[in-house]
């Protein structure tokens, strides 16, 4: 920050310097340098307004419109006076010629500091009188340059010096006083977010406070009323510049000029522009074209981090976050699950006999390459893998009210994929399952920077200690299971279980067909 005040006090100190040393501010009247230097100011700003207007009629901003209006305001006056310029259309100079530029610096300074004020609430009221604020400037434009260049009165006279020093005093007083208003605003925006293009806005108005100063001040033809000149050419090159590397970055030119509810507005609609583009329809036809190219590869990105981390997070977490964003706070509830616990007798000593750990984790993917499509087929949520074991809970992150007989089914269709795996494998160790029904509390659990959706209560420990005392290619039900399952399973009564945790004997059941 010190650096641009460092920057923006120079061409001060440079017409003041031109000021005090008369000798220095030598003369050069070169009528056609002073018609094509103007010329190219004012195309630049009419680049900039218009831009800047389509972005602010089609996004509905206030602040960018009315930024727009003082780049078309300065432009339009600078264009009069570079037609004003003698010799070009007028033998000799007039009032309008003298004038011309402060006059359009001055409207512009208006624009810019109402671009300035909190606009949240009024921006409606600006952009529904767009139209007549736009035509209004129009024909004051169209008035001056009648009365200017078609020399009638009261513009068609030489300026005299005394009078038109007086004059453009007054106007250097108001319209700095405008911009440095406009400046002050912009850079608190900038200090709030960052964006360049509001340090160069907040730049661009604070040359153009300096301009005013030196039109005011200067000698017609001399370096300090060029001086002038260049100034509002640095400016409007500033923000240009500005400008074209945000559009370079990928960004909209003037995003950082935006209101908050354009913001606002503008995040729902590229949210649900992606949302098209991820479903395979087309982005929204009101978008321009970078914006579709940004929002194709922002679903693009999208895509490729959801095929990455698709295979870590079950269907129905992924299902239920995208409903309900929510969900993915710390915390749970209490529901009614079926909880289901597979693991391989014999792992250990399998692994322990294999030359290569590669051989270990070659068999655990074979086996849940089958087992995982088996319990998905029923709607079971994988909640966790843990070597060779397995824990998957029904009516979970889903209603499910039959989750005891999904639950039943989905252990028995696990035993018959992996039987078939295992055949001719009798070296492999075989799962053994374990169901049970109950309630739990359901929800997510660990910290802010990671966590896990589980079930957690005596539900979930007893169907671990059930999958325990299952034989190899068996399933056992908890009694709750059962119960559940009624008519619909064909089930063998066993002895009473001791089991860690319970003090008093658990009724399990083993499990032969549910239908």
């Amino acid at each position: 920050m010190i650096l641009w005040l460092g920057a923006l006090a120079v061409p001060i100190a440079g017409l003041l310097l031109l000021l005090a040393q008369p000798d220095l501010d030598r003369g050069w009247e070169h009528h056609p340098a002073h018609f094509w230097l103007v010329i190219a100011i004012a195309v630049v700003n009419v680049a900039l307004g218009l831009l800047a207007g389509e972005t602010a009629r089609r996004l509905e901003d206030a602040r960018l419109f009315l930024v727009s209006m003082a780049f078309i305001a300065s432009a339009a006056f600078l264009g009069l006076h570079a037609l004003a310029t003698p010799g070009v259309l007028l033998e000799g100079k007039n009032t309008g010629f003298v004038i011309a530029t402060p006059i359009g610096l001055f409207i512009a300074g208006g624009f810019a500091a109402a671009s300035a004020l909190d606009l949240e609430r009024r921006g409606a009221t600006v952009m529904r009188h767009r139209v007549l604020i736009r035509n209004s400037l129009l024909a004051v434009v169209a008035a001056w340059a009648a009365v200017s260049l078609l020399e009638v009165g009261p513009l068609n006279q030489p300026l005299p010096p005394e009078d038109a020093r007086g004059r453009l005093i007054l106007l250097a007083v108001a319209g700095t006083a405008l911009y440095g208003f406009a400046a002050i605003r912009y850079v608190n925006l900038y200090r709030g977010s960052g964006d360049r293009i509001l340090i160069a806005i907040a730049a661009a108005f604070a040359l153009l406070a300096e301009a005013m100063i030196a039109v005011a001040a200067a000698r017609n033809w001399h370096l300090s009323w060029w001086e002038w000149h260049v100034l509002m050419a640095v400016a409007f090159g500033l923000v240009a510049f500005a400008a074209r590397e945000e559009h370079k970055r990928g960004g909209s030119p003037f995003a950082g000029l935006y209101l908050r509810d354009t913001i606002a507005r503008l995040d729902k609609r590229y949210a649900h522009a992606i949302d098209n583009a991820l479903e395979g329809g087309d982005a929204q036809p009101d978008l321009s074209a970078d914006e579709a190219r940004l929002v194709e590869r922002a679903a693009g990105e999208i895509r490729r981090l959801e095929d990455l981390f698709k295979p870590y997070l079950s269907p129905q977490v992924t299902a239920r976050l995208k409903a309900d964003p929510s969900a993915g706070l710390l915390g749970g509830e209490t529901r009614d699950v079926s909880i289901l616990f597979a693991d391989l007798e014999g792992f250990t000593s399998f692994s322990e006999g294999c030359a290569e750990p590669g051989d270990v984790v070659e068999m655990l993917n074979e086996y849940w390459a089958h087992a995982v499509p088996a319990v998905a087929e029923e709607g079971g949520m994988v909640e966790r893998f843990a070597g060779d074991a397995v824990m998957v809970v029904f009516n979970a992150a889903e209603d499910q009210p039959d989750h005891a007989a999904r639950a039943a089914r989905a252990a028995l269709g696990l035993q018959r994929a992996t039987a078939g795996v295992a055949a001719g494998r009798p070296d492999w160790p075989r799962f053994r399952v374990g169901v049970n029904s109950g309630p739990a509390v359901v929800g997510n659990v660990g910290s802010a920077e990671h966590r896990s959706f589980t079930a957690i209560g005596d539900t979930t420990n007893l169907a671990a200690r059930l999958q325990t005392v299952a034989l190899p290619g068996q399933v056992v039900i908890g009694g709750r299971t059962q119960a559940e399952l009624a008519d619909s399973a064909v089930v063998q009564e066993l002895a009473p279980l001791s089991v860690k945790g319970k003090s008093q004997p658990v009724t399990a059941y083993l499990l032969i067909e549910a239908r």
